[in-house]
């Protein structure tokens, strides 16, 4: 490896520490490196040109950051946890300098995972496009009112949803808000999409786990203002009368991995218990 991004969690001092350290690390192998702060995506995407690695610094949250950082060059990002949960991290804080002579020597595995694209459209036409690692979520806004959302699988009506929110997630995300919201959890390598209402009223209330081919077409039908988020972090206001098409992305997230395949089962437990 030539050229390691690092990304860091600026609101955290310890993630400004590590990155310094890591930092050092690389200078002292005579290994070129840049960083960023996770939160400035514009100054991120401008330094990916080469880019061999992102190593993030930080939680889940800033992975999340990452993924949208390394679209659409599917750089493999390697995880160093800062956080709390830590679903997608590889390494602690503890072993991590330990263990990047292994990652520089060539060896770990990439694992692949899946990502969903949002296609926002105003009367037909659309305005903008989104890929997410974690999930597309439709919600209410600032008033605490039930939202109408009637969607539909592949062209064909499924319901209208009376609900705080719809959640779309991919198999990575059915670990974060889905989860919150009653989903189930997908193996990691899953490319099937996850739609589960949020408090529904009235409604369809059970989450649906839909093949990859799928297409969820989700129309606002609310005339109060509503909300859409990418991610948990990038939320745009959307009108009665929006539509959200959300399908798999073409593009993939890879995560450079040095613990065994298997072990996504045999730490869920005590993730999910945020040990």
């Amino acid at each position: 490896m030539k050229n390691i991004g690092i990304l860091y969690h600026p609101k955290v001092q310890a993630t400004r520490n590590k990155a310094r350290e890591i930092e050092a690390f690389l200078k002292k192998k005579g290994i070129s490196y840049w960083t960023c702060s996770a939160w400035d995506k514009e100054k991120a995407c401008e330094k990916m040109q080469g880019t061999d690695l992102v190593i993030t610094v930080g939680g889940d949250g800033t992975i999340l950051r990452a993924a949208q950082v390394v679209i659409p060059t599917s750089t493999p990002i390697l995880s160093i946890n800062m956080g709390k949960l830590g679903f997608l991290t590889e390494l602690s804080s503890q072993e991590a300098l330990a263990k990047l002579p292994d990652i520089l020597d060539g060896k770990g595995w990439l694992d692949e995972r899946a990502m969903i694209r949002a296609q926002v459209s105003i009367q037909g036409k659309e305005v903008q496009e989104f890929h997410a690692l974690n999930d597309v979520v439709v919600a209410r806004g600032e008033i605490a009112r039930l939202i109408r959302v009637a969607a539909s699988i592949d062209g064909q009506p499924l319901t209208t949803y009376r609900a705080d929110a719809v959640i779309v997630a991919t198999a990575t995300g059915s670990t974060g808000y889905a989860l919150a919201a009653r989903g189930p959890i997908l193996p990691p390598q899953s490319h099937d999409l996850l739609l589960t209402p949020v408090a529904p009223h009235l409604s369809l209330a059970y989450p649906l786990v839909l093949p990859p081919s799928t297409a969820i077409t989700l129309r606002l039908e609310t005339y109060i203002t509503a909300t859409m988020s990418v991610d948990g972090h990038i939320n745009l206001p959307l009108e009665d009368g929006v539509t959200v098409t959300v399908n798999r992305s073409p593009r993939i997230a890879r995560f450079l991995r040095l613990r065994p395949r298997e072990s996504f089962y045999s730490s869920l437990e005590e993730k999910l218990k945020g040990k």
